[in-house]
């Protein structure tokens, strides 16, 4: 743990992840947009590296082929909007492609530490986009920077909240 959060602890300042090529998704995520109860809490705003994620696809979801799950070079960065406007850095995580992952010869989801990546996929009989826009992929969130009462790997955390949050317009979704 103290190797990734000395390799992760510039990114608390958000110009750091920004000038590094991290690109801010416009929406800040609650566990009902993605059909789960209200008292899960929130994502935040995530902060993600397309080279890292290795997209090929925006479009009609985003999609890609990478695999990569350095943890001291996050693909994404989770950050929690403010009262003052600014952002604090509350997670970081990885995300693979199914495809990709099945593809290099693995099966069942990737693990890190005894934690299994969560599989994501769209449930096309919901309202809600449980894939929030992207191909079947795993997922792992660890919240290094803020603590977490339903685990330190936990999808959502009911500490973290998006009542600050100001969305900006993005094309396309």
């Amino acid at each position: 743990m103290a190797v990734v959060r000395a390799a992760t602890e510039k990114y608390q300042d958000v110009a750091v992840a920004e000038a590094e090529g991290y690109v801010r998704h416009p929406v800040c995520i609650v566990s009902p947009m993605e059909g789960q109860p209200k008292q899960l809490g929130a994502m935040g705003y995530h902060y993600f590296r397309p080279d890292l994620l290795g997209i090929t696809a925006e479009e009609p979801r985003v999609d890609g082929n990478g695999t990569h799950a350095d943890w001291t070079q996050p693909a994404i960065l989770l950050y929690e909007p403010q009262a003052d406007g600014s952002l604090r850095l509350t997670a970081i995580e990885n995300l693979i492609w199914v495809d990709a992952w099945e593809e290099a010869g693995n099966d069942g989801p990737p693990t890190f530490h005894g934690n299994e990546y969560y599989r994501m996929i769209d449930n096309p009989a919901t309202e809600v986009d449980e894939a929030h826009g992207f191909e079947p992929h795993y997922e792992l969130h660890w919240w290094l920077y803020r603590d977490n009462p339903a685990g330190a790997f936990a999808p959502f955390n009911p500490a973290v909240s998006c009542e600050f949050a100001v969305e900006e317009a993005h094309a396309g979704g």
